[in-house]
This record gives structure tokens, C-alpha cells and sequence, in this order.
């Protein structure tokens, strides 16, 4: 197996993680894949708490997500298991009888039903996960579970990560304070469809399970479904929200409303932070690159084209060059689908409008462009003059590491 990757340049330092009430946690080496290192995680919650949930709609699933959906329809969360490595998909009946056993193991400890237990697993496909390891694992995690353990938490959880997600915000509930905390993981076959790697989200907050799902439902757009690393949408993508209800505020009726308005915004925060932590981290990532499409027909439009910009390998390879050619812009921009007029397009990097109405712009002058190109962080925008429509897209540059990373990853 190739040895751990640089860390990258684009990687943040992990915050302060106060505990949260109603979570303990903790990990153990349990050897599923890697060695020497935390590769399974083990989480307790309150009796009270509720959950929300949002996964891949890849068509062919791992164990742990059919697991999920089937017991998410009943809102309560008393374990979670996640382990690293292996993902558990395409393994047939030996994956959902992990799946199974896994539950049943960590439910015994906890003292609930196992449909209380939530899994996650994430890592290669295709090679029957070793259940013995993780079932034997569990007793010593749970003898040894803590409130201070969500950076060891973050760390457990990678694969081809460079560097360990979280993100932490506070919110009112009716005058009452509460406390938002997730770790994430992810780096390469990031392409969001409702949901993109792995996150889980904590919160003290007493909310019902089904204004829990809307919260999370409506934050997942703007985050998670705004990323690409590589245009390669997961088996295994899961994001799971706890609400402990341990924090006292008034009573969140079934249906939210306005007094989850601060708590949505501060949630929504929290994903999107950990949403660009994973892009930040894309696999041979050198560069961060935000792209803003206007004057879309319809923002649906507008997302659809800034999707195709931020999953073009030409855009994308340019970037890591430092190359302005806004040409592979225009080219990303019309293989879309989407209504596009060549002579009302306009194309802007850094700042510099580079190309309008069909041609390049009167006096146009590539230095601060190219200046632009050599930080870390780039920014395009395209309007296309049609309408009112408009998206952002995060994605990252398509470089040598990513071919060395993804050449190596099972050897």
C-alpha cells in the first residue's frame, strides 16, 4: 500500500471542538485495511436523540447505506459505527450480514435495539469486509467512550485525506443557546448527488425528527451538492445529523418553522464549511476554485452549467497549469445543454473580464489574470445574459497526484 500523501496546501487546522452534550465517542485500530493508524469509530447518543439522514443516489449502494435508509423512516439514533478502509459495497450477502452483525454488536454495548444503530463505512469496493475485526473492536471502544474525542473522531474516519474535518457553530433556539459540531471525510470520487463522502453532524438541540430532516434537507444544496473533486459521485455517500436533545429550549414543533431559522443558518454553515474542507483536500489538490454562473435561464440551468466548468478535466488541468485560457471555459460553458447565447456570454477570472459578447474584450491585458492563477484560490465567473439564474460551484484543479493517488490505491 503507497504510503500517506502530503498533506495539502489548501488544508485547514482543525478547530476547537468543546464536547457536546448527549455524544460520546471514541476509536480503535482495528486493522480493517490500514495499520498503524485509528480506522474505527464508535459513538454513543442519549436515548432521546433524533436523526436526519441524506445518501448517495448512486445505483449501486454499499450495505451500510441500505442499512441506514431502511431504519431512518423511525428518527431515533442511539449508536453509530463507522469504520474505514473498506466500504462494504458490491459484497452481496456476506455485506449485508456484516452490516447486520455490526449493529447488533454495537446495540448489544449500548442497550438498544440494533435499528438504533447507524453505519457508515468507506474505502475500497468490492472485497468482503473483515466484520470479526470491528465486532472484536467495539467492547474496548465502548469500555473507554469520551466527550472530548471528536478530533480523534475526524481522524478515524479517513482514507486518502491528507488532513482530518471539522466545523463547529453555535445557534438560539427560542433564546437558548446550542451547539452544531461535524467532522467529514473525503477526497477523491466527490460529485454530489444528494449527498457527497461521509459527514456527521452533532447537535445538543431538541428537534423532532422531521423538521430535523428539513433542516438538513434544505443545507445539503448550498454544501455538499455544490462540490466536485472528480465527477465520480460514491457508493457509500452518507450524511447523518444527531440531535441529542439534551440543550434546554422551548418545544420545535414537528414541522420546524421560524424558530429553527438561526439553528438552519448555523447548520447550514457548518456543511458548507466542512464542504469546501473536502475540496480543499481533493486528491493532488493544488488549487481552490470557486465559479459563479449568472444570468442563467433558471437556477437550475446556471448550477447544471457551472457543474459542466467545475467537472471539465481541460478547465481543470489549465488551472493546475496556471493557463488563462478561458477558452476551455466557453467550450465547458456549451457542452452543458443548457440555453446559451456565444454572443452574450461573458467570462471573468480574478476579477478581469476576459471575453463579452462573443470576443475578447477591448484592450484586454492577461497579467493580473495570470497573477491570479498563481495563488491558491481562483475564482471564475460566467454570465450568460439570458436570464436571472445563478449558482456557485466549488470544485479543485486536476493534477499529476491525483493520477498517482488513484494509480496506487490498492497497492
Amino acid at each position: 500500500m503507497a504510503g500517506p500523501a502530503a498533506v495539502s496546501p489548501l488544508a485547514l487546522a482543525l478547530p476547537a471542538l468543546p464536547p457536546l452534550a448527549g455524544v460520546k465517542l471514541g476509536v480503535a485500530a482495528a486493522g480493517v485495511r490500514y495499520q498503524g493508524r485509528s480506522d474505527l469509530l464508535f459513538a454513543e447518543f442519549a436515548p432521546a436523540t433524533t436523526v436526519a439522514g441524506v445518501f448517495t443516489r448512486n445505483r449501486c449502494p454499499g450495505a451500510p447505506v441500505e442499512w441506514c435508509r431502511k431504519r431512518l423512516p423511525a428518527g431515533r439514533a442511539r449508536g453509530l459505527v463507522v469504520n474505514a478502509g473498506n466500504a462494504n459495497v458490491f459484497t452481496g450477502r456476506a455485506g449485508s450480514d456484516a452490516a447486520r452483525m455490526t449493529a447488533e454488536a454495537a446495540a448489544k454495548l449500548i442497550g438498544c435495539p440494533a435499528r438504533q444503530v447507524f453505519l457508515a463505512s468507506t474505502g475500497v469496493i468490492g472485497e468482503i469486509l473483515p466484520v470479526a475485526r470491528l465486532t472484536a473492536a467495539l467492547p474496548a471502544i465502548h469500555a473507554d467512550l469520551g466527550a472530548d474525542r471528536l478530533a480523534d473522531a475526524a481522524r478515524a474516519i479517513m482514507t486518502t485525506d491528507t488532513f482530518p474535518k471539522a466545523a463547529t457553530r453555535t445557534a438560539r433556539i427560542g433564546g437558548e443557546e446550542v451547539r452544531i459540531t461535524g467532522i467529514a471525510k473525503g477526497s477523491g470520487m466527490i460529485a454530489p448527488d444528494m449527498a457527497t463522502m461521509l459527514c456527521f453532524i452533532f447537535t445538543d438541540a431538541k428537534i423532532p425528527a422531521p423538521a430535523l430532516q428539513k433542516c438538513l434537507t434544505r443545507g445539503i444544496g448550498g454544501s455538499f451538492n455544490a462540490i466536485t473533486v472528480d465527477s465520480d459521485t460514491s457508493t457509500s455517500d452518507t450524511v447523518l445529523l444527531f440531535a441529542t436533545g439534551q440543550a434546554r429550549h422551548q418545544p420545535v414543533p414537528a414541522t420546524g418553522g421560524a424558530i429553527l431559522r438561526a439553528f438552519s443558518t448555523a447548520l447550514a454553515a457548518v456543511l458548507h464549511d466542512l464542504a469546501l474542507q473536502v475540496v480543499r483536500d481533493g486528491e493532488g489538490a493544488q488549487k481552490l476554485i470557486r465559479i459563479d454562473v449568472t444570468g442563467a435561464v433558471s437556477a437550475r440551468s446556471a448550477k447544471r452549467i457551472a457543474r459542466a466548468i467545475a467537472d471539465s478535466p481541460l478547465v481543470k488541468t489549465a488551472i493546475a497549469g496556471e493557463d488563462a485560457n478561458w477558452g476551455r471555459i466557453v467550450m465547458a460553458v456549451g457542452k452543458a445543454g443548457e440555453p446559451a447565447d456565444r454572443d452574450r456570454l461573458a467570462i471573468a477570472i480574478g476579477g478581469v473580464w476576459m471575453a463579452r459578447d462573443g470576443a475578447v474584450v477591448p484592450g484586454y491585458d492577461e497579467s493580473p489574470v495570470i497573477a491570479h492563477m498563481r495563488g491558491r484560490e481562483i475564482a471564475i465567473t460566467v454570465d450568460l445574459g439570458l436570464g436571472r439564474g445563478k449558482a456557485t460551484m466549488w470544485t479543485c484543479d486536476l493534477t499529476h497526484g491525483y493520477i498517482d493517488i488513484n494509480g496506487s490505491y490498492r497497492s
